[in-house]
């Protein structure tokens, strides 16, 4: 068991859990970015020493136009049994796979239950929407600008995702009214105040 990371604030000592998950997205290069997510449980009770329950991590590298993983690996800091660091490896299976519909399925296909890890399992999931908002805003900051200002270039929108990004959700029709994603401050306002292309 390791000692508590310098870079995660200890958990209060009333609390009975804490469990933190962080995400960072990192460029590599026009097509490719990485993102690292990070898992922490501690048990603010338990002795010095023992508090960490787990830290994990899980990077992937994914190709930006097709949303494919290319590279995978998890890691252990801290975790509850010797035994636990034996399924690092497994976490390899991410790659080849989309983040597309149907990412959550294969990943309980490939990884779920006694084939994987229920905590990096739990990281993993978390990566894909962290994966298309990373895809969504490298875009906007890589892809050329058109006269109006908009990024040039496909941007994988959120579709389903939410109410907003429903069939007919202000999303959607914010698109339809003009607007592009990474052209306006947030929060974006509200569909009404858009002109009306009539």
């Amino acid at each position: 068991m390791t000692t508590r990371p310098p870079d995660v604030p200890p958990a209060p000592e009333d609390a009975v859990h804490r469990r933190s998950i962080i995400m960072d997205s990192f460029g590599l290069d026009a097509d490719h970015v990485t993102v690292v997510g990070r898992l922490t449980d501690q048990a603010p009770w338990a002795e010095p020493g023992q508090r960490w329950v787990h830290d994990m991590t899980l990077a992937v590298t994914v190709h930006l136009p097709d949303l494919m993983i290319t590279a995978a690996e998890a890691g252990m800091a801290s975790f509850p049994h010797a035994e636990c660091p034996l399924i690092a490896p497994a976490f390899g299976r991410l790659v080849g796979l989309s983040v597309r519909k149907g990412f959550t399925r294969e990943l309980r296909t490939r990884l779920g239950g006694v084939s994987g890890c229920a905590h990096l399992g739990e990281l993993a999931r978390a990566l894909g929407p962290a994966i298309v908002r990373t895809a969504g805003e490298r875009v906007a900051q890589t892809s050329p600008h058109g006269p109006d200002g908009a990024p040039v270039g496909a941007i994988a929108l959120p579709l389903g995702s939410c109410h907003v990004w429903a069939a007919d959700g202000a999303g959607p029709r914010k698109i339809e009214a003009g607007w592009r994603p990474g052209t306006m401050a947030r929060p974006i306002p509200p569909v009404e105040e858009f002109p009306r292309a009539d």
